[in-house]
């Protein structure tokens, strides 16, 4: 994704291509039909210790998945019809600096210490940046999601959370994300066709995130935000999720292949070819609009640490939809 960046700026085609996309995106999507079940289980919120992080059900269900164009090399189809057959578990927030900071104290993880901020027109990896200190000039908060995280630091945290609960934690699959994201609506972004729309829902890159040094377009917006907001700071979707769009990209399971496989079409993640990159989506508080759209496929290596990188967890629940010890209300 950073690569495919530098060479649209490159090209003098950012700005072109992205116009191209929002005005086409509109013809694609409307119409698209999105399926789920009436299961008054929908949105439940759990959690499995009092610690962890809450967890929603989401019910299963069907959609069309995907975009039948994109950016040059980042073709996001083909469209294809995609069966969840069970309920599954997404956390109902993306991970934050406390949830973080309780796996690196407890497990002794090793924190990466160079990770990928913007400067000045382009990326740059630093020395001496890492979760704890991303580079915004300020100390990070305990509810804000935690960035300079990499896909393998991400598979870290579930595997140590599935071992201290006994509950099958794992990363989304991008069909399982896509579908939650939109909680059955239909439109270029997860909330209707309007890009400047977007700021009552999602933390995106907007007037008050301005940059001179950033070269495309700001959603014509304010969502009070000039870089990361703290979790949960904009209306839940439909299906009792938060941020689904924008505030930091989101590690999947999948490995990147393009354009997107026949298979599987049953929610499950393709974990058999381009694994030397791993698919992220959402899209971040910084990025261009037409990155944030949910059909849009980051490709990034999963060693990579950003700060604009975070994740959210998923868990597999039992046939019945169940699998919580505790349960809050929502």
């Amino acid at each position: 994704m950073l690569r495919s960046l530098r060479k649209c700026i490159s090209n003098g085609r950012l700005r072109q291509v992205g116009r191209f996309l929002l005005t086409v995106g509109v013809f694609v999507f409307v119409g698209s039909a999105i399926t789920f079940a009436q299961d008054s289980r929908r949105g439940q919120v759990f959690r499995d210790c009092p610690d962890c992080p809450e967890m929603v059900m989401v019910p299963p269900g069907s959609f069309q998945m995907g975009f039948e164009g994109g950016l040059e090399g980042r073709f996001e189809g083909p469209v294809r019809k995609v069966e969840i057959s069970r309920a599954f578990a997404l956390g109902r927030t993306e991970i934050t600096n406390a949830q973080w900071r309780r796996f690196v104290a407890e497990t002794g993880h090793p924190t990466g210490e160079k990770c990928a901020i913007w400067n000045v027109n382009r990326w740059t990896l630093v020395e001496g940046v890492s979760w704890t200190n991303p580079n915004d000039g300020r100390p990070i908060r305990e509810n804000e999601p935690v960035v300079c995280v990499s896909w393998h630091d991400a598979r870290a945290y579930v595997a140590w959370l599935s071992q201290l609960t006994g509950a099958p934690y794992r990363l989304p699959a991008e069909a399982e994300w896509e579908y939650a994201a939109r909680a059955g609506k239909v439109g270029e972004f997860t909330w209707g066709n309007k890009a400047e729309d977007g700021c009552r829902v999602a933390n995106i890159y907007d007037v008050s995130a301005q940059d001179p040094n950033r070269p495309f377009p700001v959603t014509s917006c304010n969502d009070r935000f000039t870089s990361i907001a703290p979790v949960a700071s904009f209306e839940k979707n439909g299906f009792e999720l938060y941020d689904m769009t924008g505030n930091v990209w989101e590690w999947m399971e999948d490995c990147y292949v393009m354009p997107a496989p026949s298979q599987p079409v049953d929610g499950k993640p393709q974990i058999t070819n381009g694994c030397d990159r791993r698919v992220t989506k959402g899209g971040a508080w910084s990025s261009p609009i037409f990155w944030q759209r949910p059909t849009f496929r980051g490709r990034d290596d999963p060693n990579l640490m950003s700060h604009i990188f975070g994740f959210r967890i998923a868990r597999d629940l039992s046939p019945d939809g169940a699998g919580s010890r505790r349960t809050t209300s929502h």
